[in-house]
């Protein structure tokens, strides 16, 4: 179809979406959770080919992606996420007379979701953008990503079949293939929101292009992370061996194409820690996932390495076979907070299995380098000792990040309801999380009715509530008590 056919059909989708009960909506995530997973051994084998990522990796991920469906479906059965409020007319309202005003979320539009290429599943055609707009009520168009063309076809047409066969319209899912198909789709106006998740380049260009519309749209762009996380001295004595190791594991994990791959650790400057990272460190070589992104880690890490006061721990590798793909083992240097301030290419992220420690001659100053080196991230990981109070570390954290952690590393982002996988800019474009119920947030808009007849208004709005949705009520008279709490 072409562009416009491909959003038009969206557009009437999402239409008839929103009449639907959320018990079929909610069901058809379900079946489109059943569907991945007994399909999970054709899936997973293309995605292997496609990618070079690993089996156990990818079923886990496969995993994720059903699991995180299944709690979207019980989300959109709850309604809390529709923020329905209703304020009862009121002849004594304290500012005059007050009409009877209902308010709640309402979908947002046909949603454009960028595939990512580094999460084939949890972040790809069915993944965690899709899941949360469908959950809002939207028809979902995926521009596939080139890195699995194949796998990204199948799982589209998996996942067509799937939720049309649970009740919802056709076109509610549709696949389109190409950079310029995905530009079109995004300047075209029944498109009224879009997901990405890659590099910050790209996600810059995308999201300038939906700001630059003649109707801006909302783009949520979730880009680059260095993920800093910060090590005390009695932290590192008291678990040398497990922070080396894990270390090591978030580094080196799917050959470091994570986002949210630890990239500068800073630590005490007398940390004790080459030997054991260097033990832990020992890894078979991983296929990067494509030649572009072998590329790129190859220069990065090679400017790395030749930079001004670097010292290597793990030197690791980086090969190229007779198919151009990159093999990779993971590296690890150091180089002083000095160091790192005198070198800017240091900063940056560096897509792929390398990570600097960074030397700090008092971790005191921990919480100044945070709020002085860093804007914003996808998280900050503290480690510290039992007892030691890093208050004033998370504090200034939260200001960095939508997630601190607190010894444990950054990779594994766990799909629960109160995840929050996100931040402030470069992190993401426009805050907001993708991952977590409160995804599904960024794909609504809140709608009031004022005055409205019982049959004008959405079924959450009405007082016989049919989809028995939490309902905010305020009563006739409220307004003569406001501020009284203030004062108990």
């Amino acid at each position: 179809m072409t562009t416009d056919a491909t959003a038009r059909t969206a557009d009437t989708a999402t239409r008839a979406l929103a009449e639907l009960p959320p018990t079929v909506r909610a069901g058809a995530l379900v079946a489109l959770a059943d569907a991945l997973t007994s399909n999970a051994d054709e899936l997973v084998a293309l995605a292997m080919g496609e990618t070079g990522l690993a089996e156990a990796r990818l079923r886990g991920e496969l995993k994720r992606t059903a699991v995180q469906l299944r709690l979207f479906a019980d989300t959109v059965v709850d309604g809390a996420h529709l923020d329905v409020r209703i304020d009862r007319a009121d002849p004594d309202f304290a500012l005059g007379p007050r009409p009877d005003v209902r308010s709640g979320n309402e979908p947002i539009g046909p949603v454009l979701n960028f595939a990512a290429g580094n999460f084939p599943f949890a972040f790809s055609v069915a993944g965690g953008d899709t899941a949360a707009a469908l959950a809002a009520g939207n028809a979902v168009i995926v521009k596939a990503h080139p890195g699995h063309p194949r796998l990204a076809a199948r799982v589209a047409a998996i996942a067509a079949e799937a939720l049309e066969g649970a009740g919802l319209p056709t076109g509610t899912l549709q696949l389109i293939e190409g950079q310029d198909a995905g530009v079109a789709m995004l300047e075209h106006p029944l498109i009224k929101a879009a997901a990405f998740t890659g590099s910050l380049r790209a996600g810059r260009l995308l999201a300038d292009i939906a700001a630059a519309r003649p109707a801006p749209i909302p783009f949520y762009g979730e880009l680059g992370s260095v993920n800093p996380v910060f090590a005390t001295a009695g932290a590192i004595k008291a678990r040398l061996a497990e922070f080396a190791s894990g270390l090591a594991a978030s580094v080196g994990g799917s050959a470091g194409q994570l986002c949210t791959k630890p990239g500068l650790v800073f630590v005490p400057a007398d940390h004790g820690l080459d030997g054991a990272v260097a033990d832990a460190v020992a890894v078979q070589e991983h296929r990067m996932l494509d030649p572009r992104i072998g590329d790129g880690y190859r220069e990065r890490r090679d400017t790395i390495l030749s930079a001004d006061g670097v010292r290597v721990i793990v030197e690791g590798s980086a090969r190229v076979d007779d198919e151009g793909q990159g093999w990779v083992t993971p590296t690890v240097v150091a180089t002083t907070l000095d160091g790192l301030r005198a070198n800017a290419v240091l900063s940056g992220e560096c897509f792929g299995p390398l990570t600097i420690l960074v030397e700090v001659p008092d971790e005191a100053d921990y919480a100044e380098i945070l709020d002085d080196l860093f804007e914003g991230e996808l998280s900050v990981a503290i480690y510290r000792a039992e007892g030691e109070d890093v208050s004033l570390l998370a504090r200034t954290a939260a200001r960095k990040t939508s997630r601190v952690l607190f010894d444990a590393w950054p990779t594994g982002v766990a799909v629960t309801p109160a995840m929050q996988h996100g931040g402030p800019w470069p992190a993401t474009t426009s805050g907001g999380t993708s991952v977590g119920t409160a995804a599904i947030n960024r794909f609504q808009r809140a709608v009031a009715y004022q005055n409205a007849p019982a049959e004008a208004l959405p079924a959450p709005l009405r007082d016989d509530n049919p989809w028995n949705v939490p309902q905010r009520i305020a009563e006739a008279g409220e307004s003569t008590t406001w501020g009284d709490r203030a004062k108990s």
